[in-house]
This record gives C-alpha cells, sequence and structure tokens, in this order.
C-alpha cells in the first residue's frame, strides 16, 4: 500500500485536532455569556438598591446620616462582587427642570460657550459658572435630589484586556432622581448676577 494513502485514512487523532480548534472559541463564548450575565444582573441589582436608597434619603431622618444609605447599597453590590468599588455622588436642585441645566450667561463674543470673562447666574451659590448648576450634597426639604452610584470591577475573563484590546475593568452606573419630603421649608435658590 502507498504510504500517502495509509495516511490519508489513518483518523487516529483528529478528535484531539478538532478539540484544539474548538475548545478555546468555545470557553471564549461560555465567558462571555458569563461576563454578560454577570453585567445584568449587577445593573439590576444595583438599580433596585438605588431605588430603595433614593427613597429612604427623601426622607427628614436621612439628613443626618447618608452614609448609611451609601453602606446599603456597597453591601448589596459586594454581595454579588466582593472585589467591586462603589462611589457615590449627590447633587439637588430646587426643580426636575433645572436638574443638569448649566447656570446661565451673557454670552457677550456669540461663541455659545461661557467663558470666564462673562457675567452668569450663580443658581447655587458657589460663585462660579457652573455647568450643571446643582449644588453638592442632599440639599434640603423639597429639593430634588440626583443620587448616582458608579461600580468598577474587573471582568471575569482572564486575559481579555490584553488579547481583545478592551478594558480590564467594566464601570456601571446607576442614578435616581427624586424630590425631598416637605418636611421643612426648601432653602433659598435665589440667582445672583456675577460678573469678573
Amino acid at each position: 500500500m502507498h504510504p500517502a494513502r495509509s495516511i490519508r485514512r489513518d483518523t487516529a487523532g483528529s478528535t484531539v485536532v478538532e478539540l484544539a480548534i474548538v475548545l478555546p472559541v468555545m470557553l471564549m463564548l461560555i465567558l462571555g455569556t458569563i461576563e454578560f450575565g454577570l453585567n445584568a444582573y449587577m445593573r439590576a441589582v444595583l438599580e433596585g438598591a438605588m431605588q430603595q436608597a433614593g427613597r429612604n434619603s427623601t426622607l427628614q431622618t436621612a439628613q443626618a446620616g447618608q452614609t448609611a444609605i451609601d453602606n446599603f447599597v456597597t453591601n448589596r453590590v459586594k454581595a454579588i462582587l466582593p472585589s467591586a468599588t462603589v462611589t457615590f455622588t449627590r447633587q439637588n436642585y430646587a426643580t426636575f427642570s433645572s436638574v443638569g441645566r448649566p447656570e446661565d450667561f451673557t454670552d457677550t463674543n456669540g461663541n455659545s460657550t461661557y467663558d470666564s470673562t462673562e457675567c452668569f447666574q450663580d443658581i447655587n451659590g458657589d460663585g462660579v459658572w457652573n455647568a450643571t448648576g446643582g449644588r453638592t450634597g442632599i440639599g434640603g426639604a423639597n429639593d430634588v435630589v440626583k443620587y448616582t452610584a458608579t461600580v468598577n470591577y474587573t471582568g471575569v475573563i482572564p486575559g481579555a484586556a490584553t488579547v481583545f484590546k478592551i478594558s480590564p475593568t467594566t464601570t456601571i452606573k446607576a442614578t435616581t432622581m427624586l424630590r425631598n419630603q416637605p418636611f421643612a421649608t426648601q432653602p433659598g435658590w435665589t440667582p445672583t448676577q456675577v460678573c469678573p
């Protein structure tokens, strides 16, 4: 028998070769599915915890103790991903319509951008022009609070950052906006004209 024909008919070891070709692809699909599922689950848990924390933040009793509310959200996240880091920001506004709006300014040069030489309406009373116009913190009675949690965690696919040129960490944000209860008179939001 010709040696080339016998090699062509010999199928011993073909399964190992096929496995070597298919296994890396299957592993990446499985790990990618796990990563996607973890991200979706973490987002759902974070948004649920933020809704509860947001409701708790609006109460008068919460005005003095935001750490307990932050710890509630952090504990929910760390129950799933113990190595995750969680950070919080709070901005308060007079009304829902003013959330995220920049402070008004006099556009003297017509470039539609605030310049340090232009006058502006200081809504939050900090003496500088702000692109969001809010005050830091939870504010007072009847103020609208934008409460944001940011979660950073390392992905579960080992070496994915190197192989696929993606970020080794995943960032998830959840935001809730609620109005504080009317437990007192709302603090003043009187705009002041500021000119350099």
